[in-house]
């Protein structure tokens, strides 16, 4: 049929779809699939008269669920507007996009519910477990303002689900973050953004939220850049010292704690009056975690305290000034959850932690080794055993650290100049999506992981080679990283590469085996290649004057993986 539709091999995957799950004759179904791309994240579409029910696909003809981020991000970014709202601005007069749009004008009355339907080859619950796919989706249900606008007067419900060609899908097809709260709100203040966003803004009574964050967990924070961080923190142990004062001392009154505290925000997906207040729908912390979470914390310390009980009446009238946002982009929010939260001391890291990649880096790690990626600051500490296990994460007892993963990946690039500037990398596009770059989800995890953990074992390293000869290496420890660059490429260069990632590579322990593998590299390997590199005539009198900086240099990495090449026959390996 190609020479007469076009397309390519993976298209009729969806035609033979439609025709076998809805009974279509192929002269139909041909009519409500896409060929070709331009397809605005929609490759086809059937209505049900008899169930009022409209499905709108996305075919993979793959067993990967990471297919389908592309074609999500499409139907956010435009797909939507371009069906409900307007499309006519599609120059290219995309057939499909046409006829669909035909259908909902023509069945307006009729329609009940959308079905968003993702269909592949694959496992539809590692798909409903993707970090990755559980954004998009949000972000997709975060757009529903969008349809509707095209329903005016009644509501039109929708479902997002992946399924397998086989009939299988996820564990919940219908959207398993919907929450609806009702909140008594004082004081309220609307105002309306450029491009239809709209915020409103009161008091709003602490308990109320509190109980959001029950009912949600950890999903109320998964737009918010870092989760709960401990009573360690300032911030934190002022929180906490307040709620005493108010609810256990009742030296202060309730009222004064809204005059000390600079407010949370939050956004949700739909917003409506409700008596007093407002009915909210999928609400999601931007700026206010640590309030939340060290009222969680104050209250199951005290829960034996018999004064809690009695201050029960102050609790119940701490109010804090909110803002509530909707009607916005993720591309929108993500701006407001950033500058929310310039007020309190947040590391650029912290600001990167739900980029597409990070969540990319989070499935991955998951998926290939059961391991958990702290993307989020503070995450894991969050999460109880049963938390981990639902999500699939087996090795529970450490997590992979964002700046600790992007140092690994800069001293295998061998840009060893880099790591003593974190922030600077976070903070610069370039730097940071050169070091996050697509390529690192290719990655074998196991060689990812086998380099990260060099770094807990420096120390033992650098003190295995200043053993040797310790006025001869006294130097060593200001080589720290240039020790676990070259210790990396030893383990990437193994002719027993694949054995050792099986063996160190799948967990985040740290056998008594691969500390005694470290040990024979760093005086086997890395040893000789820091004596020439001191031996080097560009470098042997600063060492004799105690100047170092050339230790932390991307030219003393290459100096030294050039003596390997030529030694042991090494080339410059990288993690993707």
């Amino acid at each position: 049929m190609k020479d007469t539709y076009g397309g390519s091999r993976e298209d009729y995957f969806g035609l033979l779809y439609l025709e076998q799950e809805h009974q279509l004759p192929r002269d139909r179904a041909i009519r409500q699939i896409a060929f070709g791309g331009n397809d605005f994240g929609i490759d086809g579409f059937y209505f049900d008269l008899s169930r009022r029910n409209l499905y709108i696909y996305q075919f993979e003809y793959s067993d990967s669920y990471a297919r389908f981020k592309t074609s999500l991000q499409q139907l956010i970014d435009t797909g939507l507007e371009r069906l409900f709202v307007s499309p006519g601005k599609d120059d290219s007069k995309n057939q499909l996009i046409l006829r669909l749009r035909s259908c909902l004008v023509e069945n307006r009355n009729l329609i009940s519910q959308i079905m968003f339907r993702f269909v592949f080859t694959g496992d539809p619950e590692q798909a409903d477990k993707s970090r990755v796919l559980e954004k998009l989706r949000e972000d997709l249900e975060n757009k529903r303002y969008v349809i509707d606008s095209f329903f005016p007067g009644r509501s039109v419900s929708f479902v997002i689900d992946f399924r397998s060609a086989g009939g299988r899908v996820g564990v919940t097809p219908s959207p398993h973050t919907s929450a609806k709260f009702t909140i008594p709100m004082s004081n309220i203040t609307s105002v309306r953004g450029p491009e239809g966003q709209t915020m409103h803004m009161g008091l709003v009574r602490l308990i109320d939220i509190h109980n959001m964050h029950k009912a949600l967990g950890p999903r109320f924070f998964h737009r918010n850049i870092r989760y709960g961080l401990g009573e360690n923190e300032a911030v934190n142990r002022a929180i906490s010292e307040a709620l005493r004062r108010i609810i256990i001392d009742q030296a202060e009154p309730p009222e004064v704690f809204a005059f000390d505290h600079n407010g949370i925000s939050m956004y949700v997906s739909h917003i409506e009056p409700a008596g007093a207040g407002y009915r909210i729908t999928d609400p999601r912390m931007l700026n206010g975690a640590q309030t939340v979470t060290t009222l969680a914390g104050f209250l199951a310390k005290n829960e034996d305290n018999p004064k809690l009980k009695e201050g029960m009446k102050a609790l119940e009238n701490i109010e804090v000034h909110c803002k509530l946002m909707t009607q916005a982009d993720d591309k929108f929010v993500t701006r407001v959850t950033i500058n929310n939260n310039r007020q309190n001391p947040v590391e650029p890291w912290n600001l990167r932690a739900n980029d597409l990649i990070q969540l990319g880096l989070q499935d991955k790690f998951k998926d290939d080794l059961g391991i958990y990626y702290e993307r989020q600051e503070g995450a894991f500490g969050q999460l109880s055993e049963e938390d981990l296990a639902e999500y699939g994460i087996k090795e529970d007892s450490r997590a992979i650290q964002m700046v600790k993963l992007a140092q690994t990946y800069l001293l295998t690039d061998g840009q060893i100049s880099r790591v003593s500037g974190m922030r600077q990398f976070f903070e610069e596009d370039r730097l940071y999506e050169n070091g996050f770059r697509q390529g690192r989800l290719k990655a074998d995890s196991r060689f990812v992981v086998m380099c990260y953990k060099v770094q807990r074992k420096l120390k033992a390293i650098t003190a295995a080679i200043e053993q040797t000869g310790q006025n001869k290496y006294w130097f060593v420890s200001s080589a720290r990283y240039l020790v676990w660059a070259l210790t990396c490429q030893a383990l990437l260069n193994s002719d027993k590469l694949d054995e050792i990632a099986d063996q160190h590579g799948t967990s985040m322990s740290l056998s008594n085996d691969f500390s005694n593998l470290l040990s024979w590299i760093a005086t086997a390997r890395v040893k000789p290649m820091l004596k020439v590199l001191l031996d080097d005539p560009e470098y042997a009198a600063k060492a004799q004057e105690g100047s170092l900086s050339f230790l932390r240099s991307d030219k003393a990495f290459e100096k030294c993986m050039k003596y390997a090449r030529d030694t042991w026959g090494w080339s410059h390996k990288r993690l993707g």
